[in-house]
């Protein structure tokens, strides 16, 4: 047999997707793969039902539904602070993963250079990879995970980076980006002439204190920013695999362009049903965030009781747990962090993401868990995660 491609030698298969998988042979409780257990809103499912008889069931325009796009273009222009135009400045994808795997492959040319956070969500490294970039890793520093901006300009400066990757909120970690924050990574990108390529598909999870700024709404970012985003987790339809990119006309005829060619189109009555769930009213996203700050402090307050050491996330579904202490006992001694997580859903019934698979560092005593779960399911969760104390 002739040999592979080199690409696909630089980077392992899904290690979230794969928790999924072991932790499927084993019947655990799956905290690691970021998707609910309870159903989406009900107006969306019937208007599936209506849709399943009516149609459409052949292809939408290339670039989305126009319906959809509009809808769409409504909705994001609240966040971003201008009118979107659904025609030239948005692109409907097949989820958030094709909407950053096709601004990748519009800006990136091969050897270019592409600023990454660390932990980071594991496609960015293998989009950049995919599309010939080389990612340069700047840390979030726990347990608040900040960051040092003098390492964002030497990627600019010294490395001639042309775009950075802005996961907000962040998934693994839960941070959530300040303006002033967002403010110094945009001068940074106005100053070298860079892109700035946002990933915002937990926008709606944010919590009190914390607010969530669009990129694109700072002055000056718009002509620079690549806002991607998706349905998947603010109307718990992950597997409909619908999402998009919003941004200036020439990045996204462009992008048009990558996007036909890597799958043609998004399914078209999916797109159909889920205008739905976008003209919703101010009301229904209210109400999520109040039901996921509930589930977060509830998840959290378990992990406190039973003496478990974790942050609070900002924004996101998502908890890293410190597994320090038990990585000290002597049956688990050298263990990483992946081994960890393999005992944890043989022996404890709980599915965790190993925290080294979204560190560059070499960080191996944190893990993920998520809390999209209904409260009964939360409640067998920690009742099983307590077994750990008895160590």
């Amino acid at each position: 047999m002739p040999s592979l491609s080199h690409r696909v030698q630089t980077f392992t298969d899904s290690v979230i997707r794969r928790m999924t998988r072991i932790s499927d042979e084993y019947g655990a409780i799956n905290l690691s793969q970021g998707f609910p257990d309870f159903p989406p809103p009900k107006p969306i499912t019937d208007a599936l039902k209506r849709i399943a008889d009516e149609g459409p069931h052949q292809y939408s325009v290339t670039y989305g539904a126009e319906n959809f796009r509009e809808a769409l273009a409504r909705k994001a222009a609240k966040g971003i602070g201008r009118e979107i135009d659904p025609e030239e400045e948005v692109l409907v994808t097949c989820g958030g993963t094709e909407a950053m795997m096709s601004a990748m492959m519009t800006i990136c040319n091969p050897g270019d250079k592409v600023v990454v956070f660390s932990p980071f969500y594991e496609n960015y490294g293998a989009d950049a990879i995919l599309s010939g970039a080389d990612p340069i890793f700047v840390p979030l520093v726990p347990p608040d995970y900040h960051f040092d901006a003098s390492l964002i300009e030497a990627a600019f400066r010294d490395e001639g980076a042309k775009a950075i990757i802005v996961c907000n909120p962040s998934n693994p970690c839960g941070k959530v980006f300040t303006r002033d924050e967002l403010m110094t990574i945009g001068e940074l990108a106005k100053k070298y002439d860079a892109f700035v390529v946002t990933d915002e598909v937990y926008e709606h999870m944010v919590y009190a204190p914390n607010k969530h700024i669009c990129m694109a709404s700072l002055p000056g970012m718009w002509e620079r920013t690549i806002t991607c985003n998706s349905l998947s987790k603010t109307y718990s339809i992950t597997g409909w695999r619908l999402g998009w990119l919003i941004g200036p006309a020439e990045v996204v005829e462009a992008a048009k362009k990558v996007h036909d060619f890597l799958t043609v189109g998004a399914p078209a009555p999916l797109q159909e049903a889920a205008v739905v769930g976008l003209n919703f009213p101010q009301s229904y996203y209210d109400e999520l965030l109040q039901i996921y700050t509930e589930k977060r402090d509830y998840f959290c307050d378990g992990l406190d009781r039973i003496g478990i050491d974790h942050n609070v996330p900002q924004g996101s579904y998502f908890v890293m747990v410190d597994i320090s202490r038990y990585l000290k006992k002597p049956q688990f001694s050298g263990y990483t962090d992946l081994e960890f997580c393999e005992w944890m859903i043989r022996n404890i019934g709980v599915a965790a993401v190993p925290g080294s698979s979204f560190f560059r560092e070499p960080v191996g005593n944190l893990i993920r868990l998520h809390f999209a779960r209904e409260k009964d399911t939360l409640d067998e969760a920690l009742s099983r995660l307590a077994k750990l104390e008895e160590l």
